[in-house]
């Protein structure tokens, strides 16, 4: 299928969403790699890592009209080769990036399987409140966690506590909607405005930022 979800979130700030269903050989057609990429290719095991890291090639090529190299940092971040930044998250049969030219970004992508239901203590406070309703709690679970992981993040995932350090305010879940979290590190307190949607089976949450 490839790009499903392309969209300008904001002035220069890019979302796109790639659903895999190409074989191998046709998404690796779409791609240019050089040496280096290559051989980082050869080395994932797995067809299916081998086809995320071929469908975020794709898709940044599908937004920005041409190819753009992805490099990393000491800490594994990545960034848009020639200047930019970009997140990058997966899961099952999806890809979604956010990209901008100089807003700090931050995108996750969960398929939500029953297995978070035990899980919410780990990752959210006393100062966050899930919804009564117990037919969205498990979708409420997922966006607090797909929040989280955003704005651990956007935050380069530099000295933050992701239970403690990360508060996602209270809201009431729907199909799509916005959110506000605050984050605490040794920098200090920041707020972020954060957006989220429902595909089938997936929450998608992310956020962008000066």
């Amino acid at each position: 299928m490839g790009i499903f979800l392309k969209t300008e979130i904001q002035p220069e700030c890019l979302l796109g969403v790639w659903e895999i269903t190409e074989e191998y050989d046709e998404i690796r057609s779409m791609v240019y790699l050089d040496r280096a990429e290559k051989a980082r290719l050869a080395s994932f095991r797995s067809l299916s890592r081998k086809l995320e890291w071929l469908s975020v090639r794709a898709l940044i090529k599908s937004m920005k009209g041409q190819q753009a190299k992805i490099t990393y940092n000491e800490e594994n971040k990545p960034f848009l080769g020639g200047g930019g930044n970009i997140s990058i998250s997966h899961s099952r049969n999806l890809t979604a990036i956010l990209v901008s030219p100089d807003k700090r970004v931050g995108i996750d992508l969960e398929y939500m399987s029953g297995k978070i239901s035990k899980l919410g203590h780990k990752f959210m406070n006393e100062r966050e409140r899930l919804t009564e309703n117990s037919a969205v709690q498990k979708f409420h679970l997922y966006l607090h966690w797909c929040a989280k992981e955003a704005l651990y993040k956007i935050c380069d995932k530099q000295d933050v506590n992701f239970r403690e350090g990360i508060t996602i305010l209270p809201f009431e879940p729907e199909d799509n909607g916005f959110i506000r979290g605050h984050v605490v590190n040794s920098a200090g307190e920041e707020l972020f405005d954060l957006e989220y949607l429902h595909h089938e089976n997936y929450a998608l949450v992310w956020s962008c930022k000066k």
